[in-house]
């Protein structure tokens, strides 16, 4: 693991399952992440995913990546354009940097983008570590 690595791409596709399941995974029961009438309403063309969803997933990717053993220490995300059901996100990343610990592991600081057919859903870093 080195600064400038990158993360291969995955692509999620965005279901009406996700996107409600998310929710309700989450405790957030606003009406725009399972309810298609109440979003239309409040000028959604569609329910859309949650910023925890998009949390949990942006997590997923980094430890699929660097394996069981990589524990978060920080995600620090920003929302965009919306993910609605029919589309796919694609997520990517590239190590920024890597500091190595005294204790055996290396925490490395990856930078995060998720697009959509919208532009970007979300942006940010996580902050990972491994063991050595």
């Amino acid at each position: 693991m080195r600064a400038g690595d990158t993360l291969p791409p995955l692509e999620i596709p965005v279901t009406r399952t996700l996107v409600v399941a998310g929710a309700v995974a989450s405790r957030d029961y606003q009406d725009v992440h399972h309810d298609a009438e109440a979003a239309r309403a409040k000028g959604s063309p569609d329910v859309f995913m949650n910023i925890l969803t998009t949390n949990g997933l942006v997590g997923r990717y980094v430890t699929d990546h660097f394996g069981p053993h990589a524990v978060l220490r920080k995600v620090a995300i920003r929302l965009g354009a919306p993910n609605y059901p029919g589309d796919t996100m694609v997520l990517t990343g590239t190590v920024a940097e890597v500091t190595d610990g005294s204790d055996g592991t290396a925490t490395a600081l990856v930078r995060i983008a998720g697009a959509n057919g919208l532009g970007h859903h979300v942006t940010g870093t996580v902050t990972v570590e491994v063991p050595r």
